[in-house]
């Protein structure tokens, strides 16, 4: 009995497309389902650059 072996170049396409895929999915959840939290941030600059 023989199986159907898949195409070395349509494997590679649907590996392609699932990593593509989680990509997505991952990036899309970040974006839309957490919360960023809001902090202060001070950030101290010398003065030895300006106005020259």
């Amino acid at each position: 009995m023989e199986t159907a072996d898949v195409p070395t170049l349509t494997r590679l396409l649907l590996v392609l497309l699932l990593l593509g895929a989680l990509g997505y999915g991952a990036i899309y959840s970040l974006a839309n389902l957490v919360e960023p939290r809001e902090r202060e941030i001070e950030i101290r600059v010398k003065k030895d650059g300006f106005g020259r």
